[in-house]
């Protein structure tokens, strides 16, 4: 709220709404917001991407009550601490959250669906020989418990077999991948093939439509840190400043 009152007194004027599409054929280019519409000769796309979740039983209770999908950005909470804690997720991010983690948790287990990570050779290797870390093959989380403040159990399954497993838990996390929030762009911006806005120039945030700028997480997919994301929103700025001029 503070930093929103800065923008305010700086002369921004902020609307809360949706933007079911654009229209980015010619300028003055067009925000659909309902039955209104906004023109403008500059666009700043900073809509980011929503974690993928697997929606099981319990996940609406306790997320952000133990459950997250950032270790970096939550995992050294003191609520983590010398827990066991899971990490959801075999490629290369679950494997960095979880490495990441084991300086906080007595151990980690990843839940891993397949008999395989499928992270890269020297990211498998990290995982496989780190003495903090264990890996629970053909493993699908089904279900998380907790008291009425945090979670503190997950239930799994072995595909295999059928088994279920309860296992104790101080925290878990999903690193399963991210989808950008760009659906609403209807294709009119050069996207890639996981759906992240894809910058022209390297360096910059420069879209394929001039006048047409991306910062944050709908166009990074490799770092994802606010701090990042808040340095590519003053590119940004800097950029529709000096656009045309």
């Amino acid at each position: 709220m503070n930093m929103r009152q800065q923008a305010v007194n700086c002369g921004a004027k902020i609307f809360t709404k949706t933007v079911d599409k654009v229209g980015f054929s010619k300028s003055p280019y067009r925000l659909f917001i309902g039955d209104k519409v906004i023109e403008s000769e500059t666009v700043i796309i900073a809509t980011g991407a929503t974690a993928k979740r697997l929606g099981v039983p319990g996940e609406e209770t306790y997320w952000q009550k133990g459950m997250s999908a950032c270790a970096v950005c939550d995992g050294g909470l003191p609520v983590f601490r010398n827990k066991q804690l899971v990490v959801v997720g075999g490629g290369d991010s679950a494997v960095e959250e979880a490495v990441f983690l084991t300086k906080f948790a007595s151990n980690v287990i990843m839940l891993v669906r397949r008999d395989a990570l499928r992270a890269s050779k020297v990211m498998q290797e990290r995982a496989l020989n780190h003495d903090k870390i264990e890996i629970m093959w053909h493993t699908e989380l089904k279900e998380v418990r907790g008291n009425e403040h945090v979670m503190t159990e997950a239930v799994i399954t072995n595909s295999q077999t059928g088994e279920e497993i309860v296992l104790e838990a101080g925290g878990l996390f999903y690193a399963i991948g991210h989808v950008p929030n760009t659906a609403f762009l209807e294709g009119q911006v050069t996207l890639d093939e996981t759906g992240y806005i894809v910058v022209s120039e390297k360096g910059t945030t420069k879209t394929n439509v001039p006048g047409v700028f991306a910062c944050g997480d709908v166009q990074d997919k490799t770092y994802r840190q606010a701090i990042t994301a808040a340095g590519s929103g003053c590119m940004a700025a800097m950029e529709v400043e000096h656009y045309g001029g």
